[in-house]
């Protein structure tokens, strides 16, 4: 029998491996890999060197929890206001009135948390008139198919649907300060001949609001139904108006069930 430092060529590893019964064979094979230096089977056919396998890595999985939240860094269009508050013992914390102000957030208005697994708590202004979109949007177009008048349906701070117009002027804009006047004040709205001009919404001086309902549900504004004066459009009138009061005491309901 070869000395140790034979065990280095192939042929020493290639006779002693032969000799071994095929069942036990293997056992002993296993056994020689933990004693022998693994360049010793280097040499024996079909024999591959089994590598240290490297642990596999999984990959991260988003949560769909945060699926619909814009992803931390570059991503969100965040800006820092140098703004820090405390929570008190009931675990509240208080919005500066600025910001407040800036982003039109009012007293009882409801807002959505979010969190990320960064570690950020994420306040949303929460539009009840929202999860009506769709709804909203059938209705609209159904009150502009009656009338021939262009209809839209707004929350408490921008359009969400409109029939008879382009949708690229009026979808989603902001409503003016005039309209939000008009839904707290919770009465319906006419425009009288004479009357000045209100604009539906900020920077759109093509259509003005001929007639405005406020969307109330137990006692708090929702939203609002308004049929427009535009280019083109014929005066709104009583058939309008009525229209608006069943279309906004509607959703109102649809919103308290």
């Amino acid at each position: 029998m070869g000395s140790f430092s034979d065990y280095g060529r192939p042929g020493f590893a290639c006779r002693h491996s032969a000799a071994l019964p095929n069942a036990a064979g293997r056992i002993e094979k296993r056994k020689l890999r933990n004693l022998i230096p693994a360049q010793a089977f280097s040499g024996i056919p079909g024999e591959a060197v089994e590598k240290k396998r490297q642990p596999r890595r999984r990959e991260a999985v988003p949560s769909p929890l945060f699926a619909g939240l814009p992803k931390a860094g570059g991503d969100r269009d965040m800006k820092a206001t140098g703004i820090v508050r405390r929570i008190d013992d009931l675990g509240r914390v208080v919005i500066p009135k600025e910001i407040r102000r800036t982003l039109h957030i009012r007293e009882s208005d409801p807002l959505e948390i979010f969190t990320s697994n960064d570690g950020e708590v994420i306040f949303k202004k929460y539009s009840p008139m929202g999860e009506l979109s769709n709804f909203a949007g059938q209705l609209c177009e159904t009150m502009h198919k009656t009338t021939n008048q262009i209809t839209v349906i707004t929350d408490r701070d921008s359009i969400i649907s409109v029939s008879g117009a382009p949708r690229r002027e009026l979808g989603e804009k902001r409503i003016s300060g005039e309209l939000s006047e008009v839904m707290e004040g919770r009465q319906a709205y006419c425009r009288q001949e004479g009357d000045k001009a209100l604009p539906v919404a900020e920077g759109v001086s093509e259509y003005s609001v001929a007639i405005a309902v406020p969307i109330l549900s137990e006692g708090d504004v929702m939203g609002c139904v308004v049929f427009l004066d535009g280019a083109g459009s014929a005066p709104a009138g009583e058939v309008e108006n009525k229209l608006a009061l069943t279309v906004a005491g509607f959703l109102g309901k649809q919103m308290e069930s």
